[in-house]
């Protein structure tokens, strides 16, 4: 018999068997992305091929300086934004959990329910913030309250569908005969929910939380756009873009993007504490 010839593996093929390799490549690869996106857009590069000019574009530089010189006014804004976007999450992702226990829990009665949920997701936020701000109007006398009321219940049934649908595959998604043999040794509905749904929806959590995380910065931003208050960075944008501000309304749009970054990765950082080694099986 001939012995079979074993070829030689490849460098890139040997690089990309090494773990360190293939973590830091996907650190390095988007940064150097960004790196190359920058200076295009610097050194008007960018701008050649979009066809565009710095009035409508500004150049990195000049949206730096003018976040740096109004930053005091900025920061109210974030506040605003923020407090609209964590707490409308919060109470959406646990409404959502809650949808989702009950529908594991009472099939019959509440799998219906998940399908209702669902069909939010399928609502456009720029059609639904209207509807929501119109809907509260009397709800308090003052401006303010109003605004933050529509704002939150926007980011609310947003993050609700996200996390409703996920942690329902979570509960219900179990291990074969895992069900069967705490039924056997005479478990409870809410021994089994406790013992066994509970536990194995933690992954299918930080899965909702990957959309419902971006979803509740992008929607708290486009609810500012039709609030009665006018405070929020979603409300600056559309303000300095009607005023032809664009330099100003793009300072805004990167402070929105940092948000949303920010806010991604203090996620990442609180799976990679709750799962561990568990964590990469959500990504």
């Amino acid at each position: 018999m001939t012995a079979k010839i074993k070829r030689k593996k490849s460098l890139w093929k040997r690089l990309h068997e090494n773990k360190k390799f293939v973590a830091a490549e996907a650190v390095f690869l988007p940064i150097l992305l960004g790196v190359i996106i920058f200076l295009l857009w610097q050194f008007e590069g960018l701008h050649k091929i979009l066809r565009t000019d710095t009035f409508v574009l500004p150049l990195p530089g000049r949206i730096g300086t003018i976040i740096v010189d109004n930053w005091s006014k900025i920061v109210v804004d974030i506040k605003a934004t923020m407090i609209v976007a964590v707490l409308g999450l919060i109470i959406g992702c646990l409404a959502g959990y809650l949808i989702a226990v009950l529908a594991s829990m009472f099939k019959t009665l509440m799998k219906s329910g998940i399908s209702i949920v669902a069909a939010f997701n399928a609502i456009p936020i720029i059609a639904l913030a209207p509807v929501i701000s119109n809907w509260t109007k009397d709800v308090s006398t003052d401006a303010n309250v109003r605004s933050m009321v529509a704002k939150t219940i926007v980011v609310a049934i947003v993050s609700m569908a996200n996390m409703s649908i996920n942690a329902y595959r979570g509960l219900t998604e179990l291990k074969p005969f895992s069900e069967d043999l705490m039924r056997i040794s005479a478990a409870g509905k809410l021994k089994v929910l406790y013992k066994l749904r509970i536990p194995n929806s933690v992954p299918y959590i930080f899965i909702a939380l990957k959309v419902a995380v971006p979803s509740c910065v992008i929607s708290a931003l486009v609810s500012e756009y039709f609030a009665e208050y006018i405070v929020g960075v979603g409300r600056k944008i559309r303000e300095n873009i009607v005023l032809a501000q664009y330099s100003t309304a793009w300072a805004y749009i990167a402070v929105a993007c940092v948000l949303g970054i920010v806010m991604y990765a203090l996620l990442m950082l609180v799976q990679k504490v709750c799962l561990g080694r568990r964590g990469s099986r959500t990504s």
